[in-house]
């Protein structure tokens, strides 16, 4: 017996010693991709074959929002021309066949297949003058804000485009206004309305809402989901927000202690923080739910115009590792490591092939770690990038991430 138990003690050796073998390689592996200049990161190729073209001959105007549903149904909204009054539908001009605005809210399977659209005005709710950001919630809901001169509200839809609930108001664009509809004369110390959201995030676990609040005011506000009642709201640092006009961003000035406009998005991870994007600020910032500031970090400090974080996505991973910033001055996407918000790679650059971008502007991930892009101005579409999983990657740009034939 003393023979088998020494035989068994070797052959645990061996397979210790076998196992760190394999470890000290994929270590050793590790450590020279990093010193060859490359870092472990998620990888990506887009997809230029989804989506499928729409039907009806329509066309996407400015694509300014999209989020990911619990069945991998991929959610856009965009400003399109078909909600706009006929003597200002200039691309619905008949002249021809082609084209038409598709309605401003449609749904995608996971395919690429158009599966729903709706949208626009109707009874017992405003419509946005220009909407912008869109969120499905835990509870299926569909969120919609806005950032028209005067939308100052938030709309709840079901699934099918059904009318839930609005909160907020819209006000009048300009001055005077109307009893029915008065001038917007608020600010971001108001406890009942809002100043021009940018996007929605829903956190089932309390059923709050954080708003991006956003081109008009200069905060991040949490309201409850079922009675739109705002709980509490803050500014840059966590502090009382103020309007007072900051001028133009300068890199060279100490760092701003207010958001400037827009703060474009406020999202929470599974770990219990906010991390708000102030764009034209280039910065992320990072707060408890009550609005305690934890941390931040500058991304392309130097970047002037329209700021170099526009909105984030986290990664899959039940420790959510990695966070995918959006940068639509630049046009790429930033992978941050979430622990330090250290830049590890971007992959991306301007132009209209796939894989490239013109006014990259909002982001979602599915179940998968796939990653779903929107672009603004005359970009004007979605895009899917798959996930290839975690690997060593270019530090710094990646360029364009074209599949591999």
């Amino acid at each position: 017996m003393l023979w088998k138990r020494k035989g068994l003690a070797a052959i645990g050796f061996l397979t210790t010693l076998g196992t760190l073998a394999v470890a000290q390689s994929i270590v050793g592996r590790v450590a020279a991709a990093q010193a060859g200049g490359a870092v472990q990161a998620p990888r990506f190729e887009v997809d230029p074959f989804w989506p499928k073209p729409l039907p009806n001959h329509w066309l996407l105007g400015s694509t300014i929002g999209t989020w990911v549903d619990a069945s991998d149904n991929v959610w856009i909204i965009h400003r399109s021309s078909s909600t706009l009054n006929p003597t200002e539908r200039g691309a619905e001009l008949k002249i021809a066949d082609c084209c038409t605005g598709a309605p401003p809210v449609l749904e995608f399977d996971k395919r690429g297949n158009l599966k729903a659209h709706w949208g626009g005005p109707g009874p017992g709710y405003e419509w946005p003058e220009s909407n912008h950001g869109i969120f499905i919630d835990h509870k299926g809901a569909v969120w919609i804000g806005g950032n028209g001169g005067g939308d100052s509200h938030v709309l709840k839809f079901t699934q099918d485009g059904k009318f839930i609930a609005q909160f907020g108001k819209q006000y009048a664009r300009r001055s005077g206004g109307t009893p029915e509809k008065p001038q917007y004369t608020r600010g971001s110390n108001d406890p009942n309305s809002f100043g021009r959201v940018a996007k929605i995030f829903v956190e089932p676990k309390a059923n709050e809402a954080y708003i991006s609040d956003g081109y008009g005011n200069h905060r991040v506000a949490v309201i409850d989901t079922e009675t739109g009642k705002m709980k509490r709201f803050w500014g840059a640092y966590g502090n009382k927000p103020s309007d007072e006009n900051l001028g133009r961003y300068n890199p060279a000035a100490p760092a701003a202690q207010q958001f400037r406009n827009p703060v474009h998005c406020a999202d929470k991870s599974n770990d219990n923080l906010v991390y708000v994007c102030d764009r034209p600020n280039n910065r992320l910032q990072v707060f408890t739910p009550e609005g305690k500031f934890v941390k931040e970090a500058f991304y392309a400090r130097n970047t002037l115009g329209d700021g170099s974080t526009w909105d984030i996505a986290f990664s899959k991973d039940p420790q959510q590792r990695f966070i995918f910033l959006l940068d639509g001055q630049t046009n790429k996407i930033r992978i941050l490591l979430r622990e330090t918000l250290e830049e590890l790679t971007n992959f991306g650059d301007g132009g209209r092939q796939p894989g490239l971008f013109y006014g990259v502007h909002s982001v979602a991930i599915d179940s998968k770690g796939n990653l779903y892009t929107t672009e603004t101005y005359e970009g004007k579409r979605v895009q899917k990038f798959v996930y290839k999983g975690v690997g060593a990657v270019a530090r710094g740009s990646q360029g364009v991430l074209w599949p591999k034939r």
